[in-house]
């Protein structure tokens, strides 16, 4: 690019960091590391291993965020230096390499701009996610299994925990549904892009006439809630029902009735967790899972806001928002955005990224 080009963008860019950083309020985050290390460092902190989890993941989180943010900074404030060198030098090879590492800056910018746009009265929760196979039979159930391990490479890409708490196996292959908690701050703003029917055409791999089959998933994101948000729950509105874990094909995988599915007579809403060895550990869970669920209908129901953290996900062709498609082209397209990919296998094995900034971003718009 030439010069001119390049000052205009590091201009540019120079307004958009400040921005970053006056949004992201790195004194406050300071301060805030300050005070977890503290907390950290009591002694008596592992007595209670959630608060301890809670203390240390969100001390890892705001670390590795002040982090990003100063390396970016040093990074930008060195490219003038790269442009002047390689001026003074006349070297094309020098100009070669600030121009990547300014077009390098352009992405890693844009990706931490995203970041700030997570200001939702939810978004820095966790997210509690479950996939469900809808119309498309045997496919759809293969297809449910196959958004799973998406959504699981994704997190492990981003070193997020994601706990599975409950898998229905459908008899044929794949899954009837997966419930799942993805454990990192600001998972809940970030996932909730993908709420919503999901449409996948390719060449059946269970069809012996290798036809084309379209079938759909639906995905659920709602916030994790804290503490003091749980709600009272008469038992009388309870039923609980235990059961044996099971696997691929309907096997066993534990040899007690361990796992627990407890159901909401008055909204009829049906959770379910296997994934302790212990039955109070798995109700625990689930009815944490419940709470989660109620407390979301609660927030609709209040605020008549049907689509402000989790739309109607149900339908097959009524809220598809992305569609993948492996036969007789490749091409992954995000509906709302207009975003689309031709590397579909990436994109099935967790780079999603760009749709999910591409979502946020459009999401804001939106609401703007």
């Amino acid at each position: 690019m030439t010069p001119l080009e390049a000052q205009e963008r590091m201009a540019a860019l120079a307004t958009t960091l400040l921005s970053i950083e006056t949004v992201l309020n790195l004194p406050a985050m300071r301060a805030a590391i300050v005070e977890l290390e503290a907390e950290a460092s009591a002694p008596d902190l592992w007595d209670d291993q959630e608060r301890a989890q809670q203390v240390t993941s969100r001390l890892s989180f705001v670390q590795g965020e002040v982090r990003r943010v100063e390396t970016l900074r040093r990074r930008f404030d060195d490219l003038p230096i790269l442009y002047e060198l390689a001026d003074a030098e006349d070297d094309a090879g020098a100009l070669a390499e600030a121009d990547k590492e300014l077009e390098s800056m352009q992405a890693a910018i844009d990706e931490l701009e995203v970041r700030t746009l997570l200001s939702g009265e939810y978004d820095s929760r966790e997210a509690l996610i479950t996939i469900r196979a809808e119309a498309g039979g045997v496919d759809a159930a293969d297809w449910a299994e196959m958004l799973l391990r998406m959504y699981s490479r994704y997190c492990e890409r981003h070193n997020w925990t994601l706990e599975v708490y409950e898998t229905s196996y459908a008899e044929e292959a794949g899954i009837k549904s997966a419930t799942f908690a993805v454990k990192a701050p600001y998972a809940y703003g970030t996932l909730s892009v993908e709420q919503g029917t999901h449409r996948l055409v390719r060449i059946s791999p269970f069809d012996n006439q290798g036809r084309r089959q379209t079938s759909f998933a639906g995905v659920e994101v709602i916030p994790v809630i804290a503490q003091a948000e749980s709600i009272d729950i008469p038992e009388d509105d309870l039923r609980v029902d235990v059961y044996r874990s099971s696997g691929p094909g309907g096997q066993g995988v534990n040899t007690t009735d361990s796992a627990v599915r407890i159901t909401h007579i008055p909204t009829g809403v049906v959770v379910s967790c296997q994934n302790e060895r212990s039955q109070l550990q798995n109700r625990a869970t689930a009815m944490a899972v419940l709470q989660a669920k109620l407390l979301e209908r609660r927030r609709q129901e209040d605020r008549a806001k049907m689509d402000a953290l989790k739309g109607d996900s149900t339908g097959s062709w009524g809220n598809q928002m992305r569609s993948y498609v492996l036969h007789p082209y490749q091409m992954v397209k995000d509906l709302r955005t207009e975003e689309e990919t031709g590397n579909t296998a990436s994109v099935l094995d967790g780079e999603i990224d760009a749709f999910i900034e591409a979502g946020i971003r459009w999401r804001k718009q939106q609401s703007a």
